[in-house]
């Protein structure tokens, strides 16, 4: 059954003048978005990156309570090299970003489809809607280093980030993860969709 603004605009254009290819454009449309699954692009934008654009409540004294925004390596990779979506990155109090964290640890991570090119191969504007990409808001954690699975987690991090070696030893780099609380996806023309934290943790890809 046609959702109600797809029978809106199928009405609109036979009021005007009747045009089978944007009658077929509109339906070919709907249909794309109906077989949308958000959850899966989400965890595949999420893996395809190998950094975020991060943004955080700035405590740098020239521009102190505005939003800053910073570039961040991550990897949700397990040791086999599979996606897990459990985001992992290095940060270090030199910069922005470790620095606003301990002040206010709510971030927000984003990724476009953008990162790869991908929509530039499809003639697609980064602002396109049909151009993906996701939001995830969360809290910042710092990763125990006596834990058991730090080790393990740095090593992956560093298989897939090989600089990080050098940033660690100079800068003192530490690790964390994302406790993701939400996420939006904007995937398609009607604006963003919400999506379900446990889901995104659960699907395969």
């Amino acid at each position: 059954m046609l959702l109600p603004s797809v029978i809106t605009i199928l009405l609109v254009s036979y009021t005007q003048a009747y045009s089978a290819l944007q009658d077929a454009q509109v339906i070919a449309e709907f249909k794309r978005e109906s077989e949308l699954n958000h959850t899966k692009i989400v965890r595949e934008l999420v893996h395809r990156a190998n950094w975020a654009s991060v943004g955080t409540i700035s405590t740098n004294g020239y521009v102190k309570d505005y939003p800053m925004v910073n570039i961040i390596s991550i990897d949700d990779n397990n040791e086999q090299k599979v996606s897990t979506g459990v985001i992992r990155f290095l940060l270090t109090d030199l910069d922005f970003t470790g620095n606003d964290w301990q002040s206010n640890n709510k971030v927000t991570f984003m990724f476009t489809d953008e990162q790869t090119l991908n929509c530039k191969s499809y003639n697609k504007d980064p602002m396109e809607p049909t151009c993906a990409r996701a939001m995830l808001s969360g809290q910042v954690t710092k990763m125990d280093k006596d834990s058991p699975k730090y080790n393990s987690s740095l090593r992956v991090f560093i298989d897939r980030h090989p600089a990080a070696e050098k940033w660690i030893a100079r800068h003192q780099f530490y690790l964390c993860e994302l406790d993701i609380q939400n996420i939006f996806v904007l995937d398609f023309y009607g604006g963003p969709h919400q999506v379900n934290v446990s889901d995104y943790y659960a699907i395969n890809i």
